[in-house]
């Protein structure tokens, strides 16, 4: 009976974390889209402007003719570019944001910055249905290697996490850390190969670019849609191994701070 008793209250205890991650998320997306004139459009609309600005300016102005598809080429970067910038900027500030709620009721204090990034992963669906459309629009077939997909995009999520549960954690002792954020993604944006291919790169930095989850998710983009192979095994390794490094050391860091959210918020 003792046993019995012990399930249900471990089940009723999973069920109730499940159910506030559900909530937590539901609430953040809908904020977003109120906060927006046209809503959840917009995750539709940056990638498509962005596509079109940098698709002119490297056909046109600096004409690149060796890259077929381009428009998809630049997809592929745009759009895991477009949800790490999002999601981490949003989850390093979810602590701070929802400061009320943290005071108010005792909720696990790790599941905020995670469902944060997990209500932008709405918009990353958006986008990669818009990604998927462009594919067929290009008429580029679909192969076996698609079934690589969900996994690399999980494991861009899982070091968006871990990411944003340090950033997040050290942004409730020092408000200056968003805009440290902010800084990082604009030089993200340079330097991941989002409109420039990867054989450009010297050989010298071509093993530091593989160990960033982001460049690396691309450059597989980029293997599985536009050359129909693959994901290079050493993408796929070093993509998980800093991934799931990334979430453990971010959870380490977040455990280790968050004793004293209550006296900074």
């Amino acid at each position: 009976m003792a046993s019995i008793s012990s399930d249900n209250a471990g089940g009723a205890w999973r069920s109730g974390r499940l159910f506030l991650l559900q909530n937590l998320i539901l609430k953040d997306f809908r904020i977003r889209c109120r906060n927006m004139s046209l809503g959840g459009f917009w995750s539709l609309l940056n990638p498509i402007v962005m596509m079109g600005v940098l698709t002119f300016v490297f056909t046109k102005i600096f004409p690149n003719n060796s890259t077929p598809h381009f428009a998809v080429f630049i997809m592929c970067g745009l759009v895991p570019y477009n949800f790490f910038s999002g999601a981490w900027l949003a989850g390093t500030t979810s602590i701070v944001d929802n400061y009320p709620l943290i005071k108010r009721v005792p909720v696990p204090r790790e599941i905020i910055p995670v469902a944060s990034v997990l209500a932008t992963c709405i918009h990353l669906i958006i986008q990669i249905g818009l990604l998927l459309g462009m594919v067929f629009l290009f008429r580029l077939p679909v192969n076996i290697y698609w079934i690589w997909l969900p996994y690399i995009w999980a494991m861009e999520i899982i070091f968006v996490c871990g990411l944003s549960l340090m950033t997040s954690a050290i942004h409730v002792y020092v408000r200056d850390t968003r805009y440290v954020v902010e800084s990082a993604n604009t030089i993200m944006f340079w330097m991941v190969p989002i409109f420039y291919a990867f054989a450009m790169i010297p050989a010298a930095y071509s093993d530091l670019y593989k160990l960033n989850p982001l460049a690396a998710l691309i450059l597989a983009l980029r293997n599985i849609l536009l050359e129909a192979q693959p994901p290079r095994w050493e993408l796929i390794v070093k993509l998980t191994s800093v991934s799931l490094g990334m979430f453990v050391v971010g959870l380490m860091v977040f455990r280790r701070l968050k004793a004293r959210f209550y006296d900074y918020l």
